[in-house]
């Protein structure tokens, strides 16, 4: 096979493309429910700036309300009933989990000590 062939190239592209891509994909699952005051605590608190932050781009976030079932995505994920509940999930398999929010000063170095825990190649 040529250098000049159109499949080679193609496959040159499509292996550059997947190389770009990450290795791993992160999120922070946020198990809720209707009526739950601390979920609504973490929406005034922390929901608004965390899609901005760094740990927002490392493990964005994915919220779960367990009045509607569990995602069969989650599948290997152990279900949860106390909300919030804040479970780091990477590839489909639980790296940590938070139970509670234990307020704003807490949370952050909490999610950093979970973070820390992912595979290499999310952080």
């Amino acid at each position: 096979m040529s250098f000049k062939s159109p499949v080679f190239q193609a496959v040159i592209v499509m292996l550059s493309l997947v190389w770009m891509l990450p290795a791993m994909a992160a999120e922070l699952i946020m198990v809720e429910q209707p009526g739950c005051v601390w979920c609504e605590r973490w929406d005034e608190e922390i929901g608004g700036a965390y899609p901005k932050t760094e740990e927002g781009r490392v493990a964005p976030l994915r919220r779960v309300d367990i009045t509607d079932g569990w995602p069969e995505d989650l599948a290997g994920v152990a279900r949860e009933r106390l909300t919030p509940t804040f479970i780091l999930v990477s590839d489909g398999v639980e790296i940590d989990r938070l139970r509670g929010y234990p307020g704003e000063h807490f949370f952050w170095p909490l999610l950093s000590a979970m973070l820390e825990k992912l595979p290499e190649k999310i952080n």
